[in-house]
């Protein structure tokens, strides 16, 4: 069922037109419509940094349901992930300023929503597995999810399924590596854990999920 969503805002956003004057010459009158191109993400950042709701509202409209989905996979529940995306969105309103489109901002906005999340887990006592071991951990790719993005539509449901049955630490590494593509140094500034750990979270991760998927599928 795709969730809805109301803007706490509650502006509705209109696409602008703007018509050009009349020109005339010496046998008819044309009118010319020109449609005004759509502002960029960076614009209207930059923009509802001034106060400018309207533009904030539209920022809210092309990029809630990105959030919602990835706050939904890392938590797996439709209330926790609803009230989250709300929370992204406050703080990005009181953040936009600081936004200065050196990387793109989705990529940004991402960044928002997983450290929202992260902090989500901390105050509800989520702690990551510790290791004392920061050596290397056998790359073992659970067979068909290399790339999850791009799996058959059938496949990735399932995949899904299985996911939301992982332990919270396995999960969110799960998601940060295999399906958001970070790198283990990253995941472990992120949460605040040593690179050992997080790639020790992914191993256990693919090995607990290889067993969900092998159950699905009956045991083949």
């Amino acid at each position: 069922m795709e969730a809805t969503f109301t803007s706490p805002w509650q502006l509705t956003a209109k696409p602008k037109r703007r018509t050009a004057a009349p020109t005339r010459d010496k046998q008819t009158t044309v009118s010319v419509t020109e449609t005004i191109k759509p502002a960029t993400d960076f614009e209207l950042t930059q923009a509802a940094s001034t106060g400018d709701l309207q533009a904030f509202e539209q920022l809210y409209e092309r990029h809630n349901r990105r959030v919602y989905s990835l706050c939904l996979r890392m938590t797996t529940n439709t209330a926790e992930a609803e009230d989250l995306t709300q929370e992204v969105f406050i703080q990005l309103f009181r953040k936009t300023g600081s936004f200065r489109g050196e990387s793109a901002f989705t990529t940004w906005l991402h960044r928002l929503t997983v450290n929202q999340v992260l902090m989500h887990f901390r105050k509800r006592g989520v702690k990551m597995e510790q290791t004392t071991d920061d050596g290397e951990t056998p790359i073992q790719i659970v067979k068909g999810t290399e790339n999850p993005n791009r799996m058959p539509v059938v496949d990735r449901i399932a995949l899904d399924k299985a996911i939301s049955q992982l332990p919270p630490g396995y999960r969110t590494v799960f998601l940060l590596h295999d399906v958001e593509g970070h790198e283990h140094e990253e995941i472990a500034r992120m949460l605040g854990v040593s690179v050992g750990t997080s790639k020790s979270q992914l191993h256990k991760g693919r090995m607990k999920l290889r067993g969900l998927l092998r159950q699905q599928s009956g045991g083949k």
